[in-house]
């Protein structure tokens, strides 16, 4: 079963007219794809957060240096920055969930803004830890921000989520 949340509170975008930007980090390909059928369900603009240095393709080194990062409260450089980010009042936030919690590079990206005042939305893939901890390191990294509960998907589920993430885009008043 996938782990959609609805949040008890939330913004309309259909009636307020909200400028959505659909930010995300994809190590293997899965969060790419979430936020892709997000974009299509929003008609949100779309940002890949790229570290200038890549994660290793194999599987058990990136675990490793992964736990090792995220202990150490490292945040990698990132490629690109967002010139107008003050444009946009709805954020959704993609991870894959590493160690329970959201992925080095979005926790960059997430310091590295001044996100007070503006709606986080965070979607995580993952491997059977569902959204982990992620809502409430996201909470902690953007005070001022209202961070509702999110949505996550196994891995193995992406393919066929389509459906599933427009429910949940359209549960928290988000569709265009």
């Amino acid at each position: 079963m996938l782990g959609i949340m609805f949040p008890t509170k939330g913004v309309d975008a259909q009636t307020t007219g909200d400028k959505i930007l659909i930010v995300y980090f994809s190590h293997t390909g899965n969060t790419k794809v979430i936020a892709g059928y997000i974009k299509d369900a929003t008609g949100g603009e779309i940002f890949e957060i790229k570290p200038v240095k890549d994660y290793p393709a194999d599987y058990n080194i990136v675990v490793d240096q992964a736990k090792k990062e995220i202990d150490a409260g490292f945040k990698p450089e990132l490629q690109g920055k967002i010139a107008d980010i003050e444009k946009y009042d709805v954020i959704y936030i993609g991870s894959p969930n590493w160690w329970n919690t959201i992925a080095p590079p979005v926790a960059t990206f997430l310091t590295s803004y001044n996100l007070k005042g503006k709606t986080i939305i965070p979607f995580v893939t993952h491997g059977g830890d569902g959204l982990g901890r992620t809502v409430a390191d996201i909470r902690k990294l953007c005070p001022g921000s209202e961070v509702l509960e999110g949505y996550s998907c196994p891995g193995t589920d992406v393919a066929n989520a389509r459906n599933d993430v427009v429910k949940w885009v359209k549960g928290i008043k988000m569709a265009k």
